[in-house]
């Protein structure tokens, strides 16, 4: 066997940072684009199911340039936390400088992309884009409007595969989802200052907006989230729109929710967990289990 080339081991840790700059665990949150298909009965078209695919992978690229733009801007911050002081950026493994330039270039792509699906979902994405970089500098400091923006940017990924593939979007979908995504930046908030509460100060020097908040406000906040989700959704499993479009009701599903739900706020409670929504679904094999269960009892409902 060969030996390695000088210098190789080092661009394989420099494309390995950058892999991990751009969070690619994170695009799972990216597979609400593909609700629209599902809800709107379009799976079996093959224009619909491409734009679709083409949509969500601009929204993986502009996400992934959104989080390194923020590592570049929040480096100092990061260092104050446990984890993320390890990323590229904070660990100073990648330049602020390279770190930005590789967030342009990932914007650029999205954009190019997401052309492809149609100018509607290239304009989400700018709208996208826009709103995370006002997130980034400054409007995540001001409590309660920093979880809606990252409401706001789940609710671009739906709209993205619905009026974005040209299926009208569902009131109930969207009020769903718009619960279920305050439910869950409340909670990613409420693990934040949780985790760093212990040490004096130092919540507020990694997030400004948590020298705002309080345990028990946000506490508040989740459990007002959780039950309007949880409500909201069982009243769509059985309103007459639902009857209507897919032929039959959907409670059958709603066990699953009610498990996926409860198992968060346990995880949030007794495990720690909750600061991430994506790392907590690929660690906890009974959320992923709720949502393969509930994924299954929709395409048997309504396939």
């Amino acid at each position: 066997m060969s030996a390695p080339r000088p210098g190789s081991e080092r661009r394989a840790a420099g494309w390995a940072a950058y892999v991990r700059l751009a969070r690619p665990q994170q695009w799972i949150k990216n597979g609400f684009v593909f609700t629209g298909l599902l809800f709107g009965h379009a799976w079996d078209s093959p224009a619909a199911l491409s734009a679709a695919l083409i949509a969500a992978a601009a929204f993986c690229l502009m996400s992934s340039a959104v989080y390194a733009l923020n590592d570049c801007i929040d480096r100092e911050r990061d260092r104050e936390h446990p984890e993320k002081r390890t990323r590229p950026v904070a660990a100073g493994e990648i330049g602020p400088r390279h770190a930005a330039v590789f967030a342009a270039l990932l914007a650029a792509a999205a954009l190019a992309l997401g052309w492809q699906a149609g100018s509607t979902v290239a304009a989400l994405l700018a709208v996208y884009a826009a709103l995370n970089l006002g997130y980034t500098l400054g409007l995540k400091h001001v409590p309660v409007l920093d979880v809606f923006i990252i409401a706001a940017g789940f609710m671009l990924r739906i709209l993205a595969g619905t009026l974005g593939l040209g299926i009208e979007p569902s009131r109930w979908l969207l009020f769903c989802g718009f619960l279920l995504t305050l439910f869950l930046g409340f909670a990613k908030r409420r693990a934040e200052l949780a985790g760093l509460s212990g040490e004096d100060g130092r919540a507020g020097r990694h997030r400004v907006v948590l020298e705002s908040y309080t345990l028990a406000f946000l506490d508040a906040m989740v459990w007002i989230c959780a039950a309007g989700s949880v409500l909201a959704y069982g009243l769509y499993t059985v309103s007459d729109d639902t009857l209507i479009q897919h032929g039959t009701d959907l409670t059958p599903t709603l066990p699953w929710v009610l498990f996926g739900v409860f198992r968060y706020l346990y995880r949030l409670h007794r495990r720690g967990g909750g600061g991430d929504p994506a790392t907590e679904l690929l660690r906890d094999p009974w959320m992923l289990a709720a949502a393969a269960g509930w994924l299954a009892t929709v395409l048997v409902l309504i396939g």
